[in-house]
């Protein structure tokens, strides 16, 4: 049987922890920023836990179910 290959685009944008929780990083901080308010682009830093029902498809995506 051939492999499973993983969905080259998903690898870039998601990473599955440990536990099996999968982050991905928040949209709208790349460019145009001074026209974002400090708070807002504050707010868009760092990762965040993507939602169950989007997570289960990013997992087929990746091979991991």
């Amino acid at each position: 049987m051939p492999k499973i290959k993983t969905h080259s685009g998903s690898k870039k944008r998601f990473k599955i922890t440990g536990s099996g929780k999968v982050l991905h990083e928040r949209a709208n901080k790349r460019h145009l920023l001074e026209g974002k308010s400090s708070r807002r682009t504050r707010r868009l830093t760092g990762t965040k836990e993507l939602v169950k029902a989007d997570a289960r498809k990013v997992e087929r995506l990746l091979g991991k179910r």
